[in-house]
């Protein structure tokens, strides 16, 4: 399996799309079920076993409240 690039994508959206993403996200989540998601051209899928976090920070007069999801992507090759 080829390895995929890295990125780091932030896109900004309407309160509407991201409360319709976090209901689908949360209604995922609470049933135990991957998480599909479209992220600037590119298609996701959060598994179950994701890990969630949130983070918050203070900057300057700025804040940012993070809700995260982390998992591993198994390339497929033995180690």
């Amino acid at each position: 399996m080829k390895r995929k690039a890295d990125r780091d994508v932030e896109k900004s959206v309407t309160g509407a799309v991201f409360a319709r993403k976090l209901r689908r996200l949360a209604d995922a989540v609470e049933s135990g079920r991957p998480f599909r998601i479209q992220v600037d051209g590119e298609s996701l899928t959060v598994p179950a076993s994701a890990v969630f976090g949130i983070e918050h920070e203070r900057e300057g007069g700025t804040e940012e409240l993070e809700f995260q999801l982390r998992w591993s992507v198994r390339s497929g090759k033995k180690d």
